[in-house]
């Protein structure tokens, strides 16, 4: 059912004076298992099982929608497609407990969150955000200081800025430039959106302080990604002279964006990870008519790439999740991957009005899927969580929705 309407100034007063007293387990285990994420230590898979029974106890009625089943026929193929390939090898292993685990939870998280009142958990997830992008920068701090601030300003290569990421300094999110970097992207702006349908507020500070953590994490393809979706954002909240006021600023940063984000001089590097990029994708293509339609088993992107990559530097998919899915579980693991987003976007469109919203809500998360992840991160399945919790939260009239800082 869909959570009750309530006035602004209800959900604003909510979101400052909140009671932790009345959190139940549930809601307790659904902050941890954001929290969780970020740790070194991979403790997530026991929390989002013991999350999911929670969850469970706590939804009145379980319900099966198309996406589920989608996610079911995907899950199961490439469990298939491990034991038929990887059958006990450790990686491998690993990551299909992973695969099924975070989509057990998402299963269960959505469920749960649409069989409740969500506006005292979206306070406290406000908070959550927070501190877990807090600690995000004094970690990107940490680093920087240790380099001596020399890529405070930003760098002028993906090999450069990897080498910012010493593992002896890590103790919070990820050690990896460019996962660190969506991490951060995503839940970023999921921090931002909050205010948006509590309070019809949109935080400029909120903006700004998200952007300076993703900035120093040195991680182009996520920060790309969250220029556009705060773009859209910022477009369609602001009146006729907030957007010429917008395109100035973008006409003044743009110089400054292009050297030091987007790092235009090295683009198709071999040595730049946009240059990889093109190059495992260029081998797909290429090499399309060598990948069997039933997928060339759960994992295979590494030997795929080594054998026909022009050059290859370990990484474990193809820096593409529609790609990388096809490769691996073929036609029934592409199909099943595209019906589930197909019917969750949909079910999110039809459980509150607002298709403009819902729309800038997936956009990071599908932009980054095209260019990064495997699929079945824990950040795509958090993220969907999150986005889910907020988007039903109210419908969100721009008209109404005023800058503030």
């Amino acid at each position: 059912m869909n959570a009750p309407q309530t006035t602004l100034a209800n959900k604003a007063a909510t979101l400052e004076g909140n009671d932790w007293k009345a959190i139940s387990i549930a809601e307790s285990l659904f902050l941890i298992s954001l929290i969780c994420i970020f740790l070194p230590v991979k403790v997530y898979p026991p929390i989002f099982l013991i999350s999911s029974y929670f969850f469970y106890r706590e939804t009145p009625k379980l319900n099966f929608p198309n996406w589920s089943i989608a996610l079911a026929v995907f899950s199961s193929y490439a469990v298939v497609s491990y034991l038929i390939h990887y059958p006990g090898e450790p990686l491998a292993l690993t990551n299909i407990i992973k695969l099924v685990t975070n989509y057990i939870y998402l299963f269960f998280a959505i469920n749960w969150l649409g069989s409740r009142d969500n506006e005292s958990l979206i306070a406290k997830l406000d908070l959550a955000l927070l501190g877990v992008l807090t600690l995000s920068l004094v970690q990107l701090l940490i680093y920087h200081q240790a380099y001596d601030f020399k890529l405070i300003t930003g760098s002028d290569s993906s090999g450069q800025a990897s080498s910012l990421y010493r593992e002896s300094l890590y103790y919070w999110g990820l050690d990896d430039k460019n996962m660190f970097g969506a991490r951060i992207a995503l839940m970023g702006f999921s921090f931002i959106c909050i205010p948006i349908v509590v309070k019809s507020q949109l935080f400029l500070r909120r903006i700004a302080f998200v952007f300076v953590i993703a900035f120093l994490s040195l991680s182009r393809t996520p920060i790309v990604a969250l220029i556009l979706a705060v773009f859209v954002l910022v477009w369609v909240s602001v009146d006729r002279k907030w957007k010429i006021s917008l395109l100035v600023l973008i006409a003044i940063a743009l110089p400054f964006v292009l050297q030091k984000i987007i790092r235009v001089d090295s683009l198709t590097s071999s040595n730049d990870g946009m240059g990889i990029r093109l190059v495992y994708w260029t081998a797909f293509f290429d090499h399309f008519d060598t990948i069997s339609p039933l997928g060339n088993g759960f994992l295979s992107a590494p030997g795929f790439l080594e054998k026909y990559a022009q050059f290859y530097r370990g990484e474990p998919h193809i820096h593409n999740t529609f790609l990388s899915t096809y490769l691996e579980m073929g036609v029934v693991g592409f199909i099943s991957f595209l019906a589930f987003l197909f019917w969750f976007v949909r079910d999110c469109y039809r459980k509150t009005s607002g298709i403009k919203f819902w729309t800038i809500l997936f956009l990071p998360i599908i932009a980054i899927m095209m260019i990064l992840y495997s699929g079945y991160d824990n950040d795509v399945v958090m993220y969907f969580c999150l986005i889910y919790l907020i988007g039903t939260q109210s419908t969100v009239n721009f008209k109404n929705v005023k800058p503030s800082l």
